[in-house]
């Protein structure tokens, strides 16, 4: 057990008497480290080593003075000698070091003075005298066992240490110890390997009892580690007087974690060489934070190869706990200032606090949550430290903030119990604060506290089993993102157990189940609730379902992150699109919008009157799914789906084959567009045949042929073309009497606006153009009959683009236009006069004149960001300009205020004031009854 810096201040001032006039480095060098490391209550023999010898950088022998690996370097000097020679020449030595060996802090010294180099931090060293030394001892909390660091989590420290157990992890399981006793003694060795650094355990002592009592062979490191598990879980009081010396000094641990029987591991000397390996790194600069998902990683051989691309970062998370909770309590604190009284009922109130994560994997929002709110309470002790002006005794006893008010239900057991034992070690990182702080060795043990990790399906359990919900105060946490299509039929029977009874419920993604247990858990509370989600569910047609539910029960949008990117930049890992939404049934006024102008970019904080389901400040609207247009537009459709197995299409060698065998096919070849054909410029064509007589197919035997193939893949006789479809399914049955027929056939006679369904997040603007009507548009794209330039234009402008952003849905991060949610709905200008139609028209024309310009690039050139050409920029600016105009004008010219459209979260705002206008609804009041009021909605749409 660390000593209280008290203890450590005096002996060190005894130190500095005992030392004061020594000077001669031969005589009594020894003596003074012995006597150095005893300040901090650190046994030399234990830990450092006099006289290494290394080869130095010149390749001839030195001999270190002491020697603690991996931490602290010392080269001493009789008195008066030179401090910076003494600097150079440990510097020499680090040549012959190996990477575990290298230290982190380097001290030289002449009995008379101390230089000491922090070489992780790099800052300028810091020199002081020997009788200064107890001023100064703060300074070597390294030693002492107080880690008072800021954990970094890129450090590489995180990923050695998962590698290491995940090579660890791997042997183990090779020689046939697996599944629940494999993860037990991982976690065991996890805590272990973390207290032999940070003063839970005698400094180093597991590293010893491995090293020094277990064979080199490890046949016999299974047994000690089995006594040793059992020594962690008995008191000492009821432990043998015949026990060890060597295991009695370890303390008594309890926490149930060392309690389970587990069966006896057999190890070989490569495993145990790899335990030491592990045992080697410095684990207390591994965070608590992060490691619960780094060592989720260590089961999974193929997550451990992107190692640090797995882990929920620090600064995600405190975008959710910030304004969720963490945010008003500082406020709070902020405002109370010294006043005791208030100071201390604010404290007792940190300790009544209840967190829930129900889907808590490794545990990292409560260790996070844990943090600051240790942190919170801290800053209170200070206040009432300095206003009392005296020191606490006992300073544990005023420790009111635990383990025990943070709750998780995780699906998986691994990951549950690293969860408990993550917030055990942040637990004691944060006493180690505490007792920096106030002067005294202040720790947990044995662990009379643990937080409720529940290890089962939280979609299955009655969360109240878990904590009364009258005791609970906040939910929060990063359920499983898993689309609709993409779930397991355990996950969908999960999805549906919770949500099935809501029309729609089947197309709703599995985050949203979270969602709904959550509101209906939390009825009739004060609880807040925050999760990050995948951004779908605040697009397209899951809102209506989701979100109709969750206002008629009541729950508004109290804060919200608009999309941002939630995964690391490692190299082969998907980003992943996220938003957080912050829930309450007394939300606050104004409430906390952050939106990005890049999905990679910081958070920009506004005000917000009211934060709609899609994270609008707008009023609760919802956009049904309707199957013609608000405003008087034409109508929109998809284009043509041939279900023909591909037989159909054709390339252009293809092309040329069948005209060689068939010149009069040639009238019944179309140019194809898919969306990738469109907007990459791929030359594609189709066999058209709805329009040709039978004598003039029978007249063309290779035509006929294709027509064959079509027909017997419809029957499922035969694969499709590409070979990577499957075999056509039932609902093809139908069609195969008709093969020359498409399943959806959607050619306009004039000419046509083509939009394609998804495209790239990346555009600015999404590309669209005027099709001919001898050119056959596929079912990947939306198709308007309609050459109007005007219309164009709105469709083309940075106003629709927004709409688009706001309301679409998506498929990965990429967008997914639909006509029943994003173009039905849009509210177009109206009334539009003469003079914005024709600046509009003029400025569409521009645009098209400005592509035209670079007839060798495709769509997507000329709408990447980093290549869209400056004519085809400035073209589209002076289009929103006008888009823009026409709306303000037309809001002028029905008598109406004119808006504010300078950005985009502006012009949203105005679009969902106008359709709510346009749909005379009313905003969504507070109901007790969910089912009538979600009719109620459904009812006025219909009517407008």
């Amino acid at each position: 057990m660390p000593l209280s810096w008290n203890e450590i201040k005096d002996r060190a001032l005894k130190f500095s008497r005992e030392w004061a006039d020594e000077a001669s480095e031969d005589a009594e060098a020894k003596s003074f480290w012995d006597g150095f490391f005893e300040v901090f209550g650190v046994p030399r023999r234990r830990v450092g080593t006099f006289e290494k010898k290394v080869k130095k950088l010149d390749g001839k022998d030195g001999f270190i003075d002491l020697l603690w690996k991996g931490v602290l370097l010392v080269e001493h000097k009789s008195r008066g000698k030179d401090l910076d020679r003494a600097h150079a020449q440990a510097r020499d030595y680090f040549a012959g070091l190996s990477d575990a060996e290298l230290p982190k802090y380097l001290l030289v010294s002449d009995f008379a003075r101390f230089r000491l180099y922090d070489l992780e931090t790099g800052e300028s060293p810091v020199e002081f005298a020997l009788r200064d030394l107890h001023k100064q001892v703060k300074r070597f909390g390294f030693m002492a066992g107080y880690q008072a660091r800021t954990y970094k989590d890129e450090d590489p420290v995180n990923v050695q240490a998962a590698e290491r157990m995940g090579r660890l992890h791997d042997a183990l399981k090779a020689a046939g110890y697996e599944g629940h006793a494999l993860e037990v003694m991982l976690v065991r060795l996890l805590f272990c390997l973390f207290a032999d650094d940070t003063g839970i355990f005698p400094r180093h002592a597991f590293t010893e009892l491995v090293a020094q009592r277990t064979g080199v062979d490890g046949a016999d490191l299974g047994l000690w580690l089995a006594q040793l598990f059992q020594t962690l879980n008995t008191p000492a009081t009821k432990r043998q007087s015949t026990l060890d010396a060597q295991l009695a000094e370890f303390p008594y641990v309890n926490g149930k974690l060392f309690e389970e029987p587990l069966p006896f591991a057999n190890f070989n000397a490569t495993m145990r060489q790899q335990l030491l390996d592990a045992a080697a790194l410095d684990w207390s600069r591994i965070s608590p934070a992060i490691f619960g998902s780094m060592f989720q990683s260590v089961m999974d051989a193929k997550a451990r190869r992107n190692l640090g691309a797995h882990y929920t970062s620090e600064k995600n998370i405190l975008k959710l706990i910030g304004p969720l909770f963490l945010d008003g309590l500082k406020a709070e604190l902020e405002k109370i200032g010294s006043h005791e009284a208030k100071l201390r009922e604010f404290h007792a109130r940190l300790g009544t606090l209840r967190f829930l994560d129900p889907a808590c994997g490794c545990g990292n929002f409560l260790v996070i949550a844990y943090r600051e709110l240790r942190l919170i309470e801290l800053e209170v002790l200070n206040r009432l430290y300095a206003k009392q002006g005296s020191v606490f005794t006992r300073v544990g006893d005023h420790v009111l903030v635990d383990v025990d008010q943070f709750y998780g239900i995780e699906i998986e057991e691994f990951p549950a119990q690293i969860a408990q034992v993550a917030l055990w070690l942040m637990d004691h990182q944060m006493n180690l604060q505490v007792a920096e702080r106030f002067g005294e060795y202040f720790a947990r043990l044995p662990l009379t506290k643990s937080p409720t990790i529940v290890h089962e399906n939280a979609l299955r359990i009655d969360w109240a089993s878990v904590i009364p919900k009258e005791k609970l105060s906040y939910i929060l946490g990063n359920p499983p993102f898993i689309g609709s299509k993409l779930m397991t039929e355990g996950q969908r029977t999960d999805l549906l157990a919770v949500a099935g009874k809501l029309k729609g419920a089947g197309v709703l993604d599995f985050v949203c189940a979270w969602h709904l247990k959550a509101t209906a858990y939390a009825e009739g509370t004060g609880i807040g609730i925050a999760f990050v989600s995948t951004n779908s569910i605040c697009q397209g047609e899951q809102v209506g379902i989701l979100w109709g539910e969750l206002l008629a029960r009541g729950w508004r949008i109290a804060f919200a992150h608009r999309t941002f990117r939630w995964n690391s930049e490692a190299k082969g890992v998907a980003a992943v699109h996220c938003i957080i939404v912050g829930m309450s049934r007394t939300p606050p006024s104004p409430r906390r919008l952050f939106d990005y102008e890049t999905v990679g970019g910081e958070p920009q904080e506004v005000a917000a009157g009211n934060i709609n389901p899609y994270l609008v400040d707008a009023h609760d609207v919802l956009l049904l799914n309707r199957s013609k247009p608000l405003c008087d537009v034409p109508e929109i459709g998809i284009g043509n789906k041939p279900i023909d197995g591909g037989y159909y299409l054709l390339t252009p060698e293809e092309r040329d084959l069948l005209l060689q065998a068939e010149p009069n096919a040639a009238r019944f070849i179309k140019r194809w567009f898919g969306a990738t054909e469109f907007l990459n410029g791929i030359e594609r064509y189709c066999v058209w045949l709805a329009d040709a007589e039978p004598s003039a197919i029978r007249a063309m035997p290779a035509v006929l042929a294709l027509v064959e193939k079509v027909r017997r893949y419809r029957l499922g006789e035969i694969d499709a073309k590409s070979g990577r479809e499957a075999k056509a399914g039932q609902s093809s049955l139908a069609l195969a009497p008709t093969p020359t027929r498409f399943h959806v056939e959607n050619l306009p006679k004039t000419s046509y606006l083509l939009l394609p369904r998804h495209f790239s997040e990346n555009r600015d603007y999404m590309p669209s153009g005027f099709m001919s009507p001898n050119d056959l548009s596929g079912d990947a794209n939306l198709i308007v009959s309609s050459d109007d330039l005007c219309f164009f234009g709105v469709i083309s402008s940075r106003m629709h683009m927004a709409w688009i952003r706001t309301t679409c849905g998506r498929i990965k991060s990429d967008y997914r236009y639909s006509a029943g949610i994003v173009y039905n709905n849009f509210p177009w200008p109206e009334p539009l006069d003469d003079k914005a139609r024709t600046a509009i028209e003029a400025a569409a024309q521009d645009m098209i004149d400005a592509r035209a310009a670079f007839p060798g690039s495709t769509l997507a050139d000329l709408y990447d960001p980093l290549t869209m050409p400056p004519a085809l920029v400035k073209a589209h600016q002076q289009l929103d300009r006008a888009v823009d105009a026409a709306y303000v004008a037309a809001e002028k010219a029905a008598g109406r205020k004119a808006p504010k459209l300078g950005s985009d979260a502006e012009r949203i705002a105005f679009l969902f004031e106008r359709y709510e206008a346009l749909t005379s609804l009313l905003p969504v009041t507070n109901t007790k009854k969910a089912r009538s009021s979600r009719k109620v909605l459904a009812r006025r749409d219909a009517r407008a």
